[in-house]
């Protein structure tokens, strides 16, 4: 005979595998939608099609001469910098539409549906991650046509795609969490954008921070945004593992530690 106390036990772990299962499942059949609205509005794909192109052509021209005394000798410099650039910045778009549902309803909408409450929020910033494999094939694609060509072989510059793929899923839930708790869609974009423009351009995305005032490479040195440039130049151009990558992916774990709690907890309480 089996033991009676046992089975409360036993039954509530069923439960919460049967509710994770269901989590999981709900949060992809979101993640499907999400891909679906960018299927039938694929002007949401402007800011990842045409700002590394963009980028990459205007920074290059501009900084190319004066940094490396000429734009072959910039690529193997700018190119790791405008993909971090490019991807990070692409994660603002998860909390401002995230905001944009919350006021137009569709969560409202959500609520009455058989699903876990935590599903659009979870598959919202899955869906995300093609936007951010967007930017980074083209932001490649285009420092190949201008004559990029990474030492590092063609499964480390996958590698370093990847590394900056994850770090800005990360970064993402810090978006989110200000997309839940801000009021407008507009506010949101301008909260962003006042945290991620100086951790950008105060970095060594376009410029070596050995070529900056003193007083000024001490943040540059410290900015996290540096240490993930770093990395995926080391991972493109050497085809080598540092300490920079191995930061950068502790970095990318304590944001989700901190923001994805405290992100859901303001979600919840929201909808």
């Amino acid at each position: 005979m089996s033991n009676p106390a046992i089975q409360p036990a036993a039954n509530r772990k069923l439960r919460n595998k049967s509710s994770l299962k269901q989590s999981i499942s709900n949060s992809l059949i979101m993640a499907y939608r999400g891909l679906l609205k960018i299927k039938r509005t694929p002007e949401q794909l402007f800011d990842v099609t045409l700002q590394p192109i963009i980028f990459t052509l205007m920074f290059t021209y501009i900084f190319g001469g004066a940094i490396s005394g000429n734009v072959h000798n910039y690529l193997p410099i700018i190119i790791p910098g405008i993909l971090v650039q490019t991807v990070i910045t692409t994660s603002i778009v998860t909390g401002v539409q995230l905001r944009e549902d919350m006021d137009k309803g569709v969560f409202d909408r959500f609520k009455s549906l058989p699903i876990a409450r935590i599903a659009p929020l979870a598959g919202a910033l899955l869906a995300d991650t093609i936007r951010y494999t967007i930017a980074t094939v083209l932001t490649f694609a285009m420092g190949y046509i201008m004559g990029y060509r990474p030492d590092g072989g063609l499964e480390h510059v996958a590698i370093a795609g990847l590394l900056v793929i994850v770090c800005s899923w990360a970064i993402s839930w810090i978006f989110a969490f200000f997309g839940v708790i801000a009021r407008t869609a507009s506010s949101v974009q301008g909260i962003s954008m006042i945290v991620l423009f100086p951790l950008t351009f105060l970095s060594n995305a376009y410029v070596p921070a050995e070529t900056m005032p003193n007083w000024l490479q001490w943040f540059v040195k410290i900015n996290p945004i540096s240490h993930l440039v770093t990395a995926v130049r080391e991972l493109a151009n050497n085809g080598t593992v540092g300490w920079d990558l191995i930061i950068s992916l502790i970095g990318a774990a304590v944001i989700v530690a901190v923001f994805a709690p405290i992100t859901v907890k303001a979600y919840m309480r929201r909808t």
